[in-house]
């Protein structure tokens, strides 16, 4: 029986990812992920695809939820740290929509902006879970087996999973087993989640999850052994929502439903 492999967030979208050993999935998805983004100097929404001098990958974020406090380690040890503070509003273009928010103040930003190049400010969605692809997507998975698939079709030793910054991993499967969840739910540990469809990759899938600099064709492997979906769509791992809220720890056992 599959189970739960691996589980990483994203405090602040764009940054580093943070493995964790147990997550709460709501109903919105995982609170201490996507919980923060970037803005750049005209209020436009930052991803590891904006042109900047030194990709932010290597910038590892902490958020404490409980004291909502936020820490963010440079890669020359810098640590950069201290309590939230919400200031104006801001309104955040994600992809189709418009999300409202507020600026954070404090050192962060500055700190970002001295290390990527540019101008950026940090910014927090009023509320967790909508600094996402779509909102019925919550919760990305995506298996080792697949990752380790792809890395036999690329011809090299070993692809790192986290280049597709996944919410959930799971192991114990075929290559691609979370496909064939699609349409169904599935039981992870306590939580219950509906998949919805496949993930759509782009370009940052091609770059190092430690450096951000472009080290792996991916779209192009994926579209020889994969093919596409529709005109252009490469896809690699599924998403889906949650249904039933409750604890995910690695080694959990997943189960699908119906």
């Amino acid at each position: 029986m599959p189970a739960v492999s691996w589980l990483s967030v994203a405090p602040v979208k764009g940054l580093a990812l943070t493995q964790r050993d147990e997550l709460t999935l709501e109903s919105f998805g995982a609170l201490e992920n996507r919980r923060f983004h970037l803005l750049d100097e005209r209020g436009r929404f930052v991803n590891g695809l904006t042109r900047l001098e030194r990709s932010l990958f290597p910038v590892v974020p902490r958020w404490d939820p409980d004291a909502d406090s936020l820490s963010l380690t440079f890669p020359d040890g810098s640590i950069v740290d201290g309590p939230v503070e919400l200031g104006e509003p801001v309104s955040t273009r994600f992809y189709e929509r418009d999300e409202p928010g507020r600026i954070v103040r404090g050192p962060w930003a500055a700190a970002l902006s001295d290390y990527a190049g540019r101008e950026l400010r940090l910014a927090r969605t009023d509320v967790p879970g909508r600094a996402v692809d779509r909102l019925d997507g919550s919760v990305s998975i995506v298996s080792d087996e697949s990752v380790d698939e792809l890395a036999r079709q690329a011809g090299i030793d070993r692809a790192d999973a986290r280049r597709f910054r996944m919410l959930v991993g799971v192991r114990g499967g075929e290559p691609h087993v979370e496909d064939t969840w699609i349409g169904r739910e599935v039981r992870f540990g306590e939580a219950v989640v509906r998949v919805h469809e496949q993930v759509a990759r782009c370009a940052i899938t091609t770059k190092n999850p430690d450096t951000g600099e472009r080290d792996l064709d991916t779209l192009r492997v994926i579209k020889a052994y994969r093919g596409t979906r529709g005109v252009k769509h490469l896809d690699f791992g599924v998403y889906g929502e949650v249904v039933t809220p409750g604890r995910v720890r690695a080694g959990d056992a997943i189960e699908p439903l119906a």
